[in-house]
């Protein structure tokens, strides 16, 4: 006999009735109260409760449910925890890396990604057209949805106006594990593109230490003489880690 695949992955609806019609993948005979309620409980919880009264995996649970119709997807759910560490680094997680899961396919990973992408897009509502000051907070909010999960290294540059007021935030470069290149002249050639006054420097650490190495420290340097030159002012060098950021203004290295 032929066995059954744990998962299946099938079409996504697009109106009121979010869970399509498919030949199930459990055996024939009464279907268990697990899978014919588990999903209208959970819902409700998370109606009622917000997503602080569910743990990880059922947050994930509900974002699975979309991708795999009524079928159990706790299993995977805890599979992707216990693959990536936790519910950020699932959805931060590269897409060669997702499908290497047993059970993930396109449906899931779209379903992730999107997932992902809104987060990321609702955290840089909050700090493009505003002034840097005031939205502070924020700024470190979207630096860390962004990167502060990634395990490749990124470098971003944050553009403002002589108001500094965030007009442009864009990637410069990717990375492996711990290294990232950068080049100074290209940093400061775009902001003259851009008719930007001042920048802020942003990479993360995949470790999670946000400790700056000698070549993050000589990294900066290079920038800011290339930016005075152009009379171009660099605010700041962030580095992201995974629970904590440091400021290079902050520790006196700027």
């Amino acid at each position: 006999m032929t066995a059954t695949p744990q998962f299946s992955e099938g079409p996504l609806p697009l109106f009121d009735d979010d869970e399509v019609q498919i030949v199930p993948a459990l055996p024939s005979g009464k279907r268990p109260s697990y899978i014919s309620d588990h999903r209208k409980r959970l819902r409700a919880r998370f109606l009622s409760g917000g997503a602080q009264a569910l743990p990880d995996y059922e947050i994930l649970e509900l974002v699975l449910f979309r991708a795999i119709p009524r079928q159990d997807v706790k299993p995977l759910a805890h599979k992707l925890l216990e693959t990536f560490g936790d519910f950020n680094r699932v959805l931060a997680a590269p897409t060669e890396r997702l499908a290497r899961v047993k059970g993930v396919g396109e449906a899931v990973i779209c379903e992730l990604k999107i997932v992902e992408a809104a987060a990321q897009r609702l955290a840089r509502s909050r700090v493009m057209q505003r002034h840097v000051v005031s939205s502070w907070d924020a700024l470190l909010d979207y630096c860390h949805t962004t990167m502060a999960h990634r395990d490749t290294e990124q470098f971003r540059v944050l553009y403002l106006d002589r108001k500094n007021v965030l007009i442009a935030d864009e990637e410069q470069a990717r990375g492996t594990v711990d290294h990232v290149p950068v080049y100074p002249r290209e940093v400061v050639k775009r902001a003259l593109e851009l008719n930007a006054s001042a920048l802020i420097l942003v990479h993360n650490h995949p470790s999670g230490d946000p400790t700056p190495s000698p070549e993050d420290i000589a990294m900066t340097g290079q920038v800011e003489a290339a930016a005075q030159a152009l009379g171009l002012t660099l605010h700041d060098h962030l580095i992201i880690g995974k629970s904590a950021e440091l400021s290079f203004r902050a520790e006196g290295l700027l």
